[in-house]
């Protein structure tokens, strides 16, 4: 349970810093700390993300920093793509995902060391 708290923290905490916390934070640390099986931690992040994104959008929105039509903008795509995501991530084997997830990390650090 202390696991869990913890992590929820750190997602929060990142998410409002630097806009990430499900797939970056909260599904490696349930794999890799709380021992949660992938499918499961993807699923269960997806849901924890939804409140984080919800109480971020709250405090930002209560200082005038967000824009709702560019949020539809990008939101409503993106849960066209979470959807056909959620689909295609059932008929992948595991260690596909672990190893596509691996180069997403590695390719978006670089990105960033580079760029």
């Amino acid at each position: 349970m202390l696991k869990l708290l913890s992590i929820g923290l750190v997602a929060g905490l990142f998410s409002a810093l630097f806009g990430v916390g499900g797939g970056i934070v909260i599904v490696p640390l349930l794999i890799l700390v709380a021992r949660f099986p992938e499918r499961p931690a993807t699923a269960t992040s997806l849901a924890a993300i939804g409140i984080t994104a919800l109480a971020g959008t709250i405090s930002y929105a209560s200082r005038g920093h967000v824009d709702i039509a560019y949020a539809a903008l990008l939101g409503l795509p993106a849960a066209a793509g979470a959807i056909a995501g959620s689909i295609l991530q059932q008929r992948l084997h595991t260690r596909v995902l672990n190893y596509g997830f691996a180069a997403l990390l590695a390719g978006v650090a670089a990105w960033l060391l580079v760029g």
